[in-house]
């Protein structure tokens, strides 16, 4: 689970204005930090199907949004991409 200032810092870098926390690029962003984390905790923790089972949950969600990003605003997309360091 991510601390109130990691959501907060996660966000600052990719949100659209002051106020945003909804744009796909910041929902984005913020799964990929859960993710990374969840990955490590999985990495120590190779039986906790639970946790494994939410790390899916996740990956498909931003899957959804970075499709969402595609369809909507090409470049967005790409700069989100590459700031974000995942493969597109």
């Amino acid at each position: 689970m991510l601390s109130k200032r990691v959501k907060e810092n996660e966000v600052k870098k990719t949100q659209r204005h002051d106020k945003d926390t909804g744009s796909p690029e910041a929902q984005v962003a913020l799964l990929t930090r859960q993710i990374e984390e969840l990955s490590a905790h999985l990495r120590k923790h190779k039986k906790d199907f639970h946790s494994r089972r939410g790390l899916l949950q996740m990956v498909a969600n931003r899957r959804k949004h970075l499709k969402y990003l595609q369809k909507k605003d090409e470049k967005a997309y790409a700069a989100l991409i590459k700031k974000l360091g995942l493969k597109g």
